[in-house]
């Protein structure tokens, strides 16, 4: 993967910040109105538009959203006027709601976030739906997986962005012992060190595992769901753009389209990074995301991804 050199005061979304904010109403379904709307304004923006649209028309403009659209530019625009941390719950929720569990979505987000959004989505989980996201992740998963979930609910990672030699090299040592070192693996010494220390620390170039990096040793050790989210949390800490822009190419490489992670990741990185995620993105696969998204997507739902994305 390659490393990034981004800084937490480089990184770029793509969304543009207007200063005008203009409520809209619409007679029939002009998705031309609602694109030009929603793809040029912030979150923010939009949460003041649906307020501002109850205030001057009475009513509700996401049940007015819903009568009108369907499929995925309907997914995509009610996407986008959740506010950020309830998107991040809802989707969580989503996951594990029925039969079946999307781990990919656990570990995407609960993986990725920093301590102070998962404290929020945590938080927004209980409010919004009454219920407690460690206990559903409790019924929902199991081993070594359930217990990295359960470690990642708590926001605790360190996030002092000085990284200290010694600690990673005590931790490599650690890691050795728990892993190439021995008979069997010993998880939670991994669980340990990859849930509370820092991102920086974790990417310390020069600490290896038996000659091995610390992606390379994972992949030896575990396998499954915990090992997609231990190496998930590598990944981010080495090239968090990196992680998204793949995840952005899986999601639209081969038959079919997996729609959801599609408009997941185009929404929650709109402001954050998703211009670092279109450089990794070209860097990784020769092909501009733009490119990928024009040649998967069709129609409304093509125009308004790509208003978002950019060029």
């Amino acid at each position: 993967m390659p490393r990034c050199n981004c800084t937490k005061c480089s990184l770029q979304g793509t969304v543009l910040h207007y200063n005008t904010i203009l409520p809209f109403y619409f007679q029939g379904t002009d998705e031309q109105a609602i694109i030009n709307v929603v793809a040029n304004r912030s979150n923010d923006q939009r949460q003041k538009i649906k307020a501002a649209f109850k205030t001057m028309y009475g009513k509700d403009l996401i049940k007015d959203l819903k009568s009108e659209l369907s499929g995925n530019v309907e997914e995509l625009i009610l996407a986008l006027f959740m506010p950020s941390t309830y998107y991040d719950a809802w989707s969580l929720r989503h996951a594990m709601k029925g039969a079946g569990t999307q781990e990919s979505v656990l570990i995407e987000i609960l993986c990725t976030r920093t301590n102070q959004e998962i404290r929020e989505i945590v938080n927004c989980y209980q409010s919004e739906f009454g219920r407690d996201i460690e206990q559903d992740i409790r019924s929902d998963t199991s081993g070594h997986f359930e217990r990295l979930l359960i470690s990642m609910c708590q926001g605790n990672r360190d996030e002092n962005q000085t990284v200290d030699y010694q600690k990673a090299q005590e931790d490599a040592q650690r890691l050795y012992q728990a892993g190439e070192g021995k008979l069997g693996t010993d998880e939670s010494c991994f669980n340990m060190v990859l849930a509370s220390r820092s991102f920086p620390q974790l990417k310390v170039p020069d600490v290896t595992i038996a000659n091995r990096d610390l992606l390379s040793s994972i992949d030896r050790e575990f396998s499954g769901n915990v090992e997609r989210g231990l190496k998930t949390i590598v990944q981010c800490a080495l090239n968090r753009p990196a992680f998204f822009a793949e995840r952005l190419y899986y999601s639209m490489k081969g038959a079919g389209t997996d729609d959801s992670t599609l408009i997941r990741i185009v929404v929650t990185r709109s402001e954050i990074d998703l211009v670092q995620i279109k450089q990794m993105f070209t860097q990784m696969y020769q092909k501009t995301l733009a490119t990928m998204i024009a040649s998967d997507t069709s129609g409304d739902y093509r125009q308004l991804l790509l208003a978002i994305v950019g060029q």
